[in-house]
């Protein structure tokens, strides 16, 4: 079961010193978008995923960090795999502390990111695009924090792209028909051929609900409402 809560960024997760460039860290102005697995689920090779708002480590690991230190103890260093981060600082300030950023190539999928605290180890997130659309996020958000998932990062990206493309098809298919007054199209040709969507185990797959939380929290007690767990992969 997971707990769903919003946690947009206060006054007290601002930090309480500059960086070393001298300049303040900007935090998120919106609600960090995260999702988790359950408290107390078995290891998995995703934790949860985070959807920041844009690619600046700088502006987005404090809001991430005042949310989850509470939750799995001080994060004192995080890497990232560089392909889609343009800037990699070496620290970030962040409430009360300073994170260690570092990077690696091959050896770290280029869609996760992996951080370290001094109580709870070793966490890893998926990392959704910012510009990604909200219902393939919250796919995207639902099946990183499954905690009977057994997916990578890049797996799930590819399969939310492969989804979102089938839903795209079906679409076409839909305004196609509706062109025509419900007739069938009169050329075959030209009605475009949906693949046939299942899991690897068989079963129907489906995009996950648009709705989700901004934050489902792996701390807190459960609530009262369950999100759909995404079909399994």
């Amino acid at each position: 079961m997971t707990a769903t809560v919003s946690l947009p960024p206060t006054p007290e997760a601002r930090p309480t010193a500059p960086s070393s460039a001298g300049s303040w860290p900007s935090p998120s102005p919106s609600p960090v978008r995260l999702s988790l697995a359950p408290d107390g689920a078995p290891p998995a090779l995703l934790d949860g995923a985070w959807w920041p708002h844009s690619r600046d480590l700088g502006a987005e690991l404090p809001a991430l960090a005042a949310v989850l230190d509470p939750l799995w103890g001080r994060i004192t260093r995080v890497t990232v795999n560089p392909v889609h981060w343009p800037v990699v600082p070496r620290k970030v300030p962040v409430t009360g502390h300073t994170v260690k950023v570092g990077w690696y190539g091959a050896e770290q999928d280029p869609h996760e990111l992996m951080l370290l605290s001094y109580r709870a180890g070793r966490w890893n997130l998926l990392v959704v695009p910012p510009q990604t659309p909200p219902d393939t996020a919250a796919w995207l958000m639902t099946a990183a924090s499954d905690p009977l998932g057994r997916s990578t990062a890049s797996r799930l990206m590819a399969e939310a792209a492969r989804l979102r493309t089938v839903a795209e098809s079906d679409r076409a298919v839909e305004a196609v028909w509706a062109s025509e007054g419900g007739r069938e199209v009169r050329d075959p040709a030209a009605r475009p051929r949906i693949p046939e969507v299942t899991s690897d185990d068989g079963s129907d797959a489906h995009e996950g609900d648009g709705d989700h939380a901004n934050v489902r929290s792996r701390r807190t007690a459960p609530a009262a409402a369950t999100p759909q767990r995404p079909q399994r992969m």
